[in-house]
């Protein structure tokens, strides 16, 4: 089972990204950082300097259909932020 499950491309993120070069990460959600970290630097040949993970809960979806109500739950998930050292980067877009 991988760690790492996709990369965050968003507004926000990519902003990040290049001004901080910080880069955010779906992960498994019993990941633990030491290991988030070695997966990072093993896919993508950078030094991880910082990691800051955040764990969000599954969310409650009613919706209202023809056939009544469908209650449902999203799932929860972890998001880790990673800091890189200056001057490196991860190039998500090279093969486009």
């Amino acid at each position: 089972m991988s760690i790492l499950r996709k990369p965050i491309i968003t507004e926000k993120a990519t902003a990040k990204s290049e001004k901080l070069a910080q880069f955010t990460f779906h992960v498994d959600i019993n990941a633990d950082k030491p290991a988030i970290k070695k997966a990072i630097e093993k896919m993508y040949g950078v030094n991880v300097v910082g990691l800051s993970t955040i764990r969000y809960a599954g969310k409650k979806v009613v919706k209202n259909t023809t056939k009544g109500l469908s209650i449902g739950k999203k799932e929860s998930y972890k998001k880790a932020i990673v800091t890189l050292r200056p001057g490196q980067t991860i190039q998500f877009f090279d093969n486009i």
